[in-house]
């Protein structure tokens, strides 16, 4: 994350997973996806994963995070991670770990009220990232039970909608709400009954959807690397910024991620 620039407060900046073996997430996702990598701070104990030489992801070798479940981490831009975790606590949520010192900044972990782990990063930003272009790399779905309380819940916690003129817009189409920065979609919440899930391991969470030429192709990929397939593809919800069917996959380390188009 390099550019000192100030992003949209409470809009998504960043995603990273860790584990208990750096290496070999390395060569699952560099299998998967085609990631290169390079130290992340100066340190050999987090990589950050390239597309094209463009900074899509952090990998971090430190187990899982207490209270966590094992997941793909998206992180919120805040101005002040305090100020964040203390509007998260008085809105019924959990600040599971931190804010604590990382690299040049400061990070914490965050659980929603409805379970869905999350977390906020004060600190140097890649703009390239946090801003996006017409075509960005990774795409972020909340999937919770009830989206009119999550919306309600981040708005407060984050900020969305509340520091013009350049702030994250709330928009409100049927059962679904969207996240919007310039009028480009970031992030999408969708509600449903998860509790009827098939899969015990589906719960409310946010979706991390990496963008890829052939996700059929990843997806065969992924399950000769040790990965599964949950969800094959499927029609994406309108609206969402798809240019495609999306697969779940699971990699060996029982960690949901997507692939699309």
């Amino acid at each position: 994350m390099s550019s000192l620039e100030r992003a949209v407060q409470g809009a998504p900046c960043w995603v990273s997973l860790t584990t208990a073996d750096l290496p070999a997430l390395k060569a699952f996702y560099g299998e998967v996806l085609g990631w290169k990598y390079r130290p992340g701070f100066g340190h050999e104990e987090y990589a950050v994963a390239l597309s094209d030489g463009v900074p899509i992801a952090g990998l971090g070798e430190r187990g899982h995070v207490l209270g966590v479940p094992a997941c793909w981490s998206v992180h919120f831009a805040e101005d002040s991670a305090d100020l964040a975790a203390e509007r998260i606590r008085e809105r019924g949520g959990t600040v599971a770990v931190g804010p604590l010192a990382f690299g040049p900044g400061r990070v914490a972990w965050a659980i929603d009220p409805a379970g869905a782990p999350f977390a906020l990063w004060e600190g140097p930003l890649d703009m390239q990232w946090a801003v996006g272009g017409a075509r960005p790399s990774v795409r972020l779905d909340l999937h919770t039970r009830d989206v009119f309380a999550a919306a309600i819940f981040y708005s407060g916690a984050l900020g969305w909608d509340t520091e013009p003129p350049e702030r994250c817009t709330v928009r409100y189409e049927d059962d679904q709400v969207f996240l919007d920065i310039n009028g480009r979609t970031v992030a999408a919440l969708h509600g449903g009954a998860l509790e009827q899930a098939p899969d015990p391991k589906i719960r409310p969470r946010w979706q991390v959807a990496f963008r890829t030429p052939d996700p059929a192709a990843a997806a065969e990929r992924a399950v000769a690397a040790g990965g599964m397939v949950v969800t094959p593809p499927e029609n994406e919800p309108p609206g969402s910024g798809s240019t495609g069917p999306g697969i779940r996959l699971r990699d060996p380390w029982d960690t949901l991620f997507c692939v699309t188009a």
